[in-house]
């Protein structure tokens, strides 16, 4: 589960690197990047894609396979907000 984890939040960090140098070069874009956070239709969309791929994961794999649902899930949720 150790080796789950570490490659989620390494794949989180790069996430928030390229978010902070959008921000360095266009001030502002680091929350047009993040406002999906705000949209429920995207959070529930989000929500759902990880409780499915959570349910199937734990089934097949076991507890290691839930930082990869959770991020999935928040995947899921930035593509699914509207501009």
């Amino acid at each position: 589960m150790g080796s789950a984890v570490l490659g989620v939040a390494i794949i989180i960090a790069l996430l928030v690197i390229r978010t902070a140098v959008h921000e360095l070069r266009v001030p502002g874009s680091g929350a047009r990047q993040w406002a999906f956070l705000r949209e429920p239709w995207a959070l529930a969309v989000g929500a759902l894609t990880g409780s499915v791929l959570g349910v199937i994961g734990w089934a097949s794999i076991g507890p290691a396979s839930m930082p990869w649902a959770v991020l999935a899930g928040l995947l899921v949720a930035g593509l699914a907000a509207r501009p």
